[in-house]
């Protein structure tokens, strides 16, 4: 099949989209099927990833809130880059404008629409969760429940890679939510990875002795990402253990992060680390991944740090709660600072159960083999209709 995936928030400077099309372009064409990304940019430009896959950009504004996105602003264009294409299967890869334009364009392509957000959890429930339940903040956001059942009519399959947020999408009437849940890089990401060196030199840099505990968070400085949150439980859990935590991210929260950090030598705010290598390295090397967003749609980093051979501590709500079990981690009430003060607590007296062997993690060859079966099956489902 040739497929098209219209990705409205592909940025160059990484995130987890960046890493799931890098991924879908490499594996893609080995598994037989052509894989074209229609992304906007600052120019018309048309990358190649290899024979069957590239990324063709359309010039397009400057996202005004986090200028390194862009969006779509022009449909006919849009319309008729995917028609040039002429794809097999279309995919769109969020829920916002590009999602209704993918949808409303004429061609006959059985299509996808890829949550690889979830705006809700993102916002309403974040920003109002504290003073009402999230069956009021529903009520209050039909509009945009309206939104994503239209898009659940516009699209042959709504791709939900966490179970809480299809279950959610169901419950709300978006039809044809099915679960697809995403993978890892194969054999990047391992415990044998883990390095003394390593560690004892980032516990060096928290000002700590090698005897003392070392966590690590992953991820874009965006406030839904909750990184204050995460060091508030970090500090109030370091007056009872030695406790350092090393941060890889960048982005809009940079300025307060660094600001609310200052004066506290165990913790570090560090750029995040483009080889991929070095980066497995690091988080194998840390003792656990902490993680602050209750709003994920699967959470790579989490899923990342179990293959690595590290326990998370993460929310008990969205994807990164998939994570946690099987005795690979534990949960704490999402947005909560002392419970996730807590869990790190518990976790390092030993009183949480984990694993002894590793916990299995789905790859991202065997997430894509899945879900393109699925497409052909959708495709061999509307030849024979037509």
């Amino acid at each position: 099949m040739k497929i098209v995936d219209v990705c409205a928030f592909l940025s160059p400077h990484g995130g987890g989209v960046k890493t799931y099309i890098e991924q879908k372009l490499a594996i893609g064409p080995r598994l037989g099927h052509e894989i074209v990304v229609i992304a906007p940019g600052d120019h018309d430009e048309v990358i190649g990833h290899g024979p069957g896959a590239r990324v063709v950009k359309l010039a397009s504004p400057r996202f005004p809130l986090d200028r390194k996105y862009w969006y779509f602003d022009d449909e006919p264009r849009l319309h008729a880059a995917i028609s040039a294409e002429a794809p097999d299967f279309l995919e769109a890869s969020s829920p916002w404008r590009s999602a209704s334009m993918v949808g409303r364009w004429p061609g006959a392509a059985p299509r996808a629409l890829i949550m690889h957000a979830d705006p809700l959890s993102a916002y309403a429930y974040r920003w109002f969760g504290g003073v009402l339940s999230r069956e009021t903040i529903d009520r209050r956001f039909e509009r945009f429940w309206e939104h994503l059942r239209d898009l659940g009519q516009a699209f042959d399959t709504v791709v939900c890679a966490s179970r809480e947020l299809q279950e959610r999408l169901l419950e709300g009437g978006v039809a044809n939510a099915v679960l697809h849940p995403m993978g890892i890089e194969a054999g990047l990401f391992g415990p044998e990875r883990r390095s003394a060196a390593v560690r004892r030199d980032l516990l060096a840099l928290c000002d700590l002795p090698e005897e003392a505990h070392l966590l690590i968070s992953v991820g874009r400085l965006a406030p839904e990402k909750r990184l204050p949150m995460v060091v508030d439980a970090v500090e109030a859990a370091s007056h009872s253990l030695p406790l350092g935590l090393i941060v890889l991210g960048a982005g809009s929260q940079k300025r307060r992060l660094l600001a609310q950090i200052a004066g506290n030598p165990h913790i570090r705010l560090l750029s995040p680390e483009r080889n991929r290598v070095k980066f497995a390295t690091l988080l194998a090397s840390a003792d656990a991944l902490i993680h602050g967003c209750e709003a994920e749609t699967f959470c790579m980093a989490a899923a990342e740090a179990r293959a690595s051979g590290i326990p998370v501590i993460v929310p008990d709500r969205g994807g990164a709660a998939d994570h946690a079990g099987g005795g690979a981690g534990v949960r704490y009430a999402a947005g909560n600072a002392q419970a996730a003060a807590q869990a790190i607590l518990d976790l390092f007296a030993g009183a949480v159960p984990l694993s002894s062997e590793p916990v299995p993690v789905v790859t991202m060859a065997e997430h894509f083999t899945r879900l393109f079966a699925d497409y052909e099956r959708i495709a061999s489902a509307a030849r024979r209709a037509a």
